[in-house]
C-alpha cells in the first residue's frame, strides 16, 4: 500500500487544484523518460522486492526504455525461486508472474505447476478481496505466458458471486465481509479481478450478473471528483487514508479498462469522464515518488489501450504569441502517451479576451495542418487582435466517422493564451511646477527606452510631475500591471510611488509640501527611477531618468528620523538579531523544613481519625452478608475510594474543570448505591427490632 497519501494529496492540490478554468495539458514526453531513469534506480542490479521490480520494469516498458538486460540476471533468479516454490505467498507469485511477462525468464514451457496449484487453491479458499485479486490475476498471467497450461475456473459463476458479495450500493467495495467500510481503491481491484474471472470462465456467465455490475460502475462514477478545468479523479473517503488520489484513480482505471476489455461486458465508459481522467494524470506533471510515477504511466497506458475510448489530447508547444515577431499559433493533437492521432481537423471556435468575455475576437477559424511536424497552425490574426490575456476555445473533428468509435475528444478545449507585443511609450516628460498656480518652472522631454541624465531642482513649495502615454501595437490604450516611480536619496533612503493610468495617459504628481515629513526633511540629491512592467509587454523597462536636487526645510526636533540604511542592500534578507526574552524572576520559596512542618500538621488530623476509629471499636460486623446487599455496599465504599483518588489526582495533575466533571459522575453513582445500601441496612435493622 502507498504511504504518505496525505502529503501527496497536498502536493496534488498545489499542482492541479490551483489551475483555473483553462489549463494546458501536455502528453508524456522525453522529460518523463529522463525522469524515470532517475526515479527507478536499482540497487546493485536489482530492486528490494518483486513489486518494486515490476513497477519499474512496467513503467520503463511503457515509456520505451530498454533496461531489461541490466536487471535480468538477479531479478530472474528471484522470479524462478518464487515460481518454483509452493510456499510462496500469493502476492509474491502474482508479482513474479508480472515480472516474468516482461523479462521472459527461463522457467520452462510446462509452466510453474506448483504455483498454479497454489493459485487455484487460493481462489477456492479466498475470503479477502486481495486474496481473490492475487489468485485470479495470477492465473490470468499464467494463461497468457504458458499457453500449454490448461487453466479454467469450473465454478467461475460461484467465484464471481463471492467477489460480488463484497460490493456496496454506492459502487465502492469492501476488502472483506467482516469490514463494513467500503473503498474506492478496492473497487478498482474488484473490477480487475472480475475481469479475470470472466476471461477464465469456461462459458459465458449469467448476463444479469454483468448488468448488475455495470449499474455499480455507474454508481461509482457518481462519486467522481472534478476540478474547474475539466479534470476528473477518484479519491478515498475514510477506509484507507494511505491511498491518495493518484493511486486510487489508477486502481479504478485499471479495473474498468480490464473489465471493458471483455467483449461480453459491453461496457461503454462516459467519454467526458475518460478525457477528464487522462487530464488528471497529465496535469500531475512528473511525480517524484516511484509509486506515483508508476500509477501515472500505467493508468495512462490503460487509457490508451481501450479499444473504443482512446482519449485524444490537444496541446500547445507554447501558450505565448508574440505579435512583434508575428509568431503563428501552433497546436498538436496526440494520444496521452504522445502517439500519432488519426486524420482530423482543429477549429478555433472562439478567442475570448479577459477584458471582454462576452465578445470573441476570432470565430470558427479552422487551423492549417503541417504534415512534416504534425502540427496545426494559425499564421494570421484579425486586425483587432491585440496584446493581452485570452482564452482560446478549440474543437477537434475526426475526418473519418469510423474513428469516432475508437477515439474520444473533449467537446471543447479551453486554453489560456498570452499575446505579447512592443508597447509604444510616447510623450514622456518630467516637469517641476509651482504649487500655487501650477505653472511649469522647468520641463524635460524623456526617452524612457534608455537611461537619461536629467537634472532638476525644486523646493518644498513646488511639485514634480511625470507623464507619458502607453499604446498597444494597434493603437489601443495600455494599462501596465506595474508602474512605479522611485526617489532615492544620497543617504540610500528610498521612496516608491505608484503611477496611475487613465486612458492612454499615465501621470504622477508629487506635492513636496505634503511630503516633507515622509521625506524626513532630507534635502539634497535624489536619484529618479521609473519601472514599467507587464506580462504582455515585451519592452518592460527600468529606466534611470536622472536626479533632482530638493531643498527642504530643516527637520523639527520631534519629527521622525530616517531609518538606518545598511551598507549591504541585501542584508535585509539575512538572519535577524536574536531576541532576548526577559522572564519574571521566580518568587522566593520558604525553607524546606518549614514546608515539612506544615505537611505534618496537615497529616495529623488523618492520624487522629485512624486512632479514633480504633478507640470507638469500629468493625465490619454489620457489613451485609446477602449477595445483593454486599455488592451495593462494596460499590458504595469503592465510590468513596474513587472520590479520594480523584482528590489525589486533582492535586497531582488534573485541572479543576476535569475534576468537577469526574466528581459529578461519581456523585450520581454514590447517590444511587449509597441510598440502596442505607435502605438495605435500615430494613435489616427493622427486622432485628421486630424480632
Amino acid at each position: 500500500m502507498m504511504a504518505g497519501g496525505g502529503v501527496r494529496f497536498l502536493l496534488l492540490i498545489l499542482t492541479v487544484a490551483i489551475c483555473g478554468a483553462a489549463s494546458v495539458f501536455q502528453p508524456i514526453s522525453d522529460a518523463h523518460r529522463s525522469a524515470a531513469l532517475d526515479v527507478f534506480v536499482p540497487v546493485d542490479g536489482s530492486y528490494k522486492s518483486l513489486e518494486e521490480a515490476y513497477e519499474a520494469l512496467k513503467t520503463l516498458e511503457i515509456l520505451g526504455i530498454d533496461k531489461k538486460s541490466d536487471l535480468s540476471s538477479a531479478t530472474c533468479e528471484n522470479v524462478v525461486k518464487v515460481l518454483g516454490s509452493s510456499s510462496s505467498t500469493l502476492k509474491d507469485a502474482f508479482y513474479a508472474l508480472n515480472v516474468n511477462r516482461i523479462l521472459k525468464c527461463k522457467i520452462g514451457d510446462a509452466g510453474p505447476k506448483d504455483v498454479v496449484s497454489q493459485l487455484q487453491a487460493g481462489v477456492k479458499d479466498a475470503k479477502l478481496l486481495l486474496d481473490f485479486y492475487y489468485s485470479v490475476r495470477g492465473l490470468v498471467l499464467v494463461k497468457e505466458q504458458f499457453p500449454a497450461t490448461d487453466i479454467i475456473l469450473g465454478d467461475a459463476e460461484a467465484i464471481f458471486r463471492s467477489i460480488k458479495a463484497l460490493s456496496q450500493s454506492d459502487g465502492r467495495w469492501r476488502y472483506s465481509s467482516n469490514n463494513p467500510e467500503s473503498s474506492t481503491f478496492a473497487a478498482g481491484l474488484a473490477y480487475e479481478t472480475l475481469a479475470g474471472v470472466i476471461s477464465l470462465a469456461p462459458s459465458e456467465l449469467d448476463p444479469s450478473l454483468i448488468q448488475t455490475l455495470k449499474k455499480g460502475i455507474v454508481k461509482l462514477f457518481d462519486s467522481i471528483q472534478k476540478f474547474d478545468d475539466g479534470t476528473f479523479y477518484f479519491d478515498e473517503k475514510s477506509v484507507d487514508a494511505s491511498q491518495g488520489p493518484i493511486s486510487t484513480t489508477a486502481s479504478v482505471i485499471r479495473g474498468l479498462t480490464s473489465f471493458a476489455a471483455s467483449e461480453s461486458t459491453g461496457l461503454n465508459l462516459p467519454g467526458d469522464k475518460i478525457v477528464g481522467l487522462a487530464k488528471f494524470f497529465l496535469g500531475v506533471g512528473i511525480p517524484g515518488d516511484a509509486k506515483d510515477f508508476f500509477n501515472q504511466i500505467d493508468a495512462l497506458a490503460c487509457l490508451e489501450d481501450i479499444k473504443f475510448s482512446v482519449p485524444l489530447i490537444l496541446s500547445l508547444p507554447s501558450t505565448v504569441i508574440s505579435l512583434t515577431k508575428k509568431e503563428p499559433l501552433k497546436v498538436k493533437v496526440s494520444t496521452v502517451l504522445g502517439s500519432k492521432a488519426p486524420a482530423l481537423s482543429v477549429k478555433l471556435t472562439q478567442a475570448l479576451s479577459s477584458k471582454s468575455v462576452d465578445s470573441s475576437v476570432i470565430n470558427n477559424q479552422e487551423l492549417k495542418f503541417d504534415t512534416d511536424s504534425a502540427t496545426y497552425f494559425l499564421d494570421s490574426f484579425p486586425k483587432n487582435f491585440d496584446v493581452g490575456k485570452y482564452t482560446f476555445v478549440f474543437e477537434i473533428l475526426l475526418d473519418d466517422s469510423a474513428h469516432e468509435k475508437v477515439y474520444i475528444t473533449e467537446a471543447q478545449t479551453k486554453v489560456p493564451i498570452a499575446a505579447t507585443g512592443v508597447i509604444s511609450i510616447e510623450n514622456a516628460e518630467i516637469a517641476v511646477l509651482d504649487s500655487d498656480i501650477g505653472s511649469v518652472q522647468s520641463q524635460k522631454k524623456l526617452d524612457l527606452t534608455k537611461d537619461g541624465a536629467v537634472s532638476l531642482s525644486a523646493n518644498h513649495l513646488q511639485k514634480l510631475r511625470l507623464s507619458f502615454q502607453l499604446t498597444t501595437p494597434i493603437g489601443n490604450a495600455f494599462k501596465p500591471h506595474q508602474a512605479f516611480f522611485k526617489l532615492k536619496h544620497e543617504s540610500q533612503v528610498e521612496h516608491i510611488y505608484l503611477v496611475k493610468t487613465s486612458g492612454k495617459k499615465a501621470e504622477l504628481v508629487l506635492d513636496f509640501l505634503g511630503l516633507v515629513e515622509k521625506l524626513y526633511y532630507l534635502s539634497g540629491k535624489y536619484e529618479i527611477q521609473l519601472t514599467i512592467g507587464d506580462a504582455s509587454m515585451e519592452n518592460s523597462l527600468l529606466s534611470n531618468i536622472g536626479h533632482i536636487e530638493l531643498d527642504l526645510p530643516e527637520r523639527p526636533e520631534k519629527a521622525p528620523r530616517p531609518p538606518q540604511q545598511s551598507t549591504e542592500p541585501y542584508s535585509r534578507y539575512g538572519p535577524k538579531a536574536e531576541i532576548s526574552h526577559i522572564f519574571r524572576i521566580p518568587e522566593k520559596l520558604p525553607a524546606k523544613q518549614l514546608s515539612l512542618v506544615f505537611l505534618g500538621i496537615i497529616v495529623l488530623p488523618f492520624i487522629g481519625f485512624l486512632i479514633g476509629l480504633t478507640r470507638l471499636g469500629v468493625n465490619i460486623k454489620s457489613f451485609p452478608s446477602s449477595t445483593g446487599s454486599a455488592i451495593s455496599a462494596l460499590l458504595f465504599h469503592g465510590g468513596i475510594g474513587a472520590v479520594l483518588l480523584l482528590y489525589v489526582l486533582f492535586w497531582l495533575k488534573l485541572d479543576l474543570f476535569t475534576s468537577l466533571k469526574a466528581l459529578s459522575l461519581l456523585g450520581v453513582f454514590l447517590l444511587f448505591v449509597g441510598h440502596r445500601t442505607l435502605s438495605q441496612l435500615a430494613a435489616a435493622s427493622n427486622k432485628l427490632k421486630s424480632a
